[in-house]
């Protein structure tokens, strides 16, 4: 039995570690005023008759803590990336200077700060959301275990209570990485 308890609580903890490996991503995507590559992983860009995430048509670098640059390698494709990041809703204003792409990171308004705690918010309870629904499906196998009467009441009750730890955890952890990204919004 404790082995079946060791194998649902890691299949758990896998799945609860991937909401905060999702909330970690959308984190990165909102701009606090500093430059991160991170910021650009949602920009395609239309080439070659399709399209393609940024980083598969140009190296993106932080030369300084509030410039991105892009080094395109296709010189043909230097308009193309201007425009994907000037369109990808990010509030950026991009110029070109040969193959490189420069990407200045204007300063947060105090409009704009307030914005950006509300969406990281909305991320951490989506993160929230997902270990509760995780939570759910680990007792709901608890039960069906107990239905088929191969647990005792005394091991429902434990398992139950492994795996509510271990969501407490999880939780925790969503609320520590909100305030710090808050942190990060308002220090910019």
């Amino acid at each position: 039995m404790a082995a079946d308890l060791n194998a649902l609580k890691q299949d758990l903890s896998r799945r609860m570690e991937g909401a905060l490996e999702t909330l970690k991503r959308e984190f990165a995507g909102l701009r606090t005023g500093r430059a991160s590559p991170a910021l650009l992983e949602p920009v395609r860009v239309e080439a070659y008759g399709g399209e393609l995430p940024l980083s598969q048509v140009g190296t993106i670098g932080v030369p300084e803590a509030r410039m991105l640059t892009v080094q395109v390698w296709d010189r043909t494709l230097v308009g193309a990336v201007e425009r994907a990041i000037r369109d990808a809703g990010l509030g950026l204003n991009p110029a070109s200077d040969g193959q490189l792409v420069r990407v200045p990171i204007p300063i947060l308004t105090q409009e704009r700060r307030v914005e950006l705690a509300k969406a990281a918010a909305r991320y951490a309870e989506g993160a929230r959301v997902a270990v509760r629904g995780v939570r759910r499906d680990g007792m709901d196998h608890i039960k069906a275990h107990e239905k088929k009467h191969e647990i005792s009441e005394d091991d429902v009750a434990h398992w139950s209570d492994e795996v509510q730890k271990l969501t407490d955890h999880y939780i925790k952890r969503v609320d520590e990485i909100l305030a710090e990204k808050e942190r990060d919004i308002r220090q910019v």
